[in-house]
């Protein structure tokens, strides 16, 4: 048999046993380091087919025409099989209406949430309250959050979020509770949408350092402030864990020279961290380029997973999203942190140019509950990508 070196054999060792302290056994947070460790959670779903996530409900409806709405919208499919055969797959949520996609008891932890909802994805809003707090915790339209904020297809994989074909979205945030989580979905459009969709939980002891999970959605069209802001007023503890970004860009040449800055604690008119440049801290280099074009890619905590190129006709401007996972640098904030990132390019005579650019932006974080109020939601009309 084959030896293993020691450095290896060590380093090995060093992984598995952090992998071990990371992940509770109370089936919180399992990762490969823990997974064979036995544990008193129990595992629960909720979709169409069980929207309670209880126990031994599940495939329950059955094919009838006069069956009430969202309780058999597969009837015709199933007519010839009967119950427990596809019978209510999807739910369809009017314009206007807002569904409850989930209401759990605590204590317990979101795991996993899979969806591929239809329609305008700017037009669907998805929120998300903790225990019995009265304004959400997570606020912003779907597409964003799963990082499609330009209504179109791009592949995404990375580690809490993976975009699938054809258009199937997944999240893999934990997001623990203590009492009760509820999960919500409006829709905003003038039109009907359906949404097939499966939030996968588990019931088990929160502990007392467990934070809540937050995002939130923030816009400007164009962006015409001296930094563009991600996210402000954060007060309480906790740590900022991801960056999603929408960008359209008005000019041409390089677009991507802005510094985020993160005002943590008390700084006032300067950070304590600045980056170097847009690319720099979405964990790319020298504008993306390889070869005179842009080159797209997708890692576990970073990437440049969609470029929008013109066509010639109708696509007039360039368009990128990005994305940046906190996974393993978490920024830490004990009081308050603001993130800002500046609208910045070149011009001639190698100038810098303050821009213009259209921007969009979902941040997550995990803090110590009460939040502060989110900003006012965009209406319609202003979500609309143009």
């Amino acid at each position: 048999m084959k030896k293993i070196p020691f450095a290896l054999l060590l380093c090995c060792l060093a992984v598995q046993a952090f992998a071990q302290r990371a992940g509770s056994f109370n089936g919180l947070d399992m990762n490969l380091g823990n997974l064979y460790r036995l544990s008193n959670a129990q595992t629960r779903s909720i979709s169409p087919e069980n929207f309670t996530g209880e126990k031994g409900k599940g495939g329950m409806a059955i094919p009838k025409k006069d069956a009430p709405a969202n309780t058999a919208n597969a009837t015709n499919a199933a007519r010839d099989l009967g119950q427990g055969w596809k019978v209510n797959p999807f739910v369809i949520i009017k314009p206007g209406e807002t569904f409850t996609m989930a209401e759990i008891t605590g204590p317990g932890a979101i795991q996993h949430i899979w969806m591929t909802p239809t329609g305008v994805w700017r037009y669907s809003i998805l929120r998300v309250y903790w225990d019995d707090e009265k304004e959400p915790s997570v606020e912003c339209p779907v597409g964003d959050f799963f990082g499609m904020g330009f209504n179109e297809y791009a592949p995404l994989n990375s580690l809490p979020v993976t975009v699938n074909p054809g258009s199937a979205f997944n999240c893999y945030w934990m997001m623990p509770f203590r009492k009760k989580c509820r999960i919500t979905m409006e829709n905003i459009n003038t039109e009907q949408m359906t949404l097939y969709y499966q939030v996968d939980y588990t019931l088990t002891e929160v502990p007392d350092d467990a934070a809540y999970f937050h995002a939130q959605f923030r816009q400007a069209k164009p962006d015409t402030s001296s930094d563009y802001v991600l996210v402000d007023n954060i007060r309480g503890k906790g740590q900022y864990v991801g960056t999603y970004m929408a960008m359209g860009v008005n000019n041409n040449g390089w677009w991507g020279e802005g510094e985020i800055k993160f005002f943590m604690d008390g700084d006032k008119q300067f950070p304590t961290i600045c980056g170097t440049g847009t690319e720099d801290y979405f964990c790319g280099s020298y504008n993306f380029d390889r070869a005179g074009k842009y080159t797209e890619f997708c890692t576990p905590y970073a990437g440049l997973h969609q470029v929008i190129r013109p066509d010639g006709t109708y696509k007039a401007r360039q368009r990128f999203g990005m994305y940046r996972w906190h996974i393993m640098d978490p920024i830490r904030f004990d009081k308050d942190l603001k993130v800002t990132i500046q609208d910045l390019g070149w011009r001639s005579g190698g100038r810098y140019l303050k821009q213009q650019s259209d921007i969009s932006s979902v941040v997550f974080w995990y803090q110590s509950e009460p939040h502060q109020p989110f900003p006012k939601l965009p209406t319609r009309d202003q979500l609309e990508v143009l």
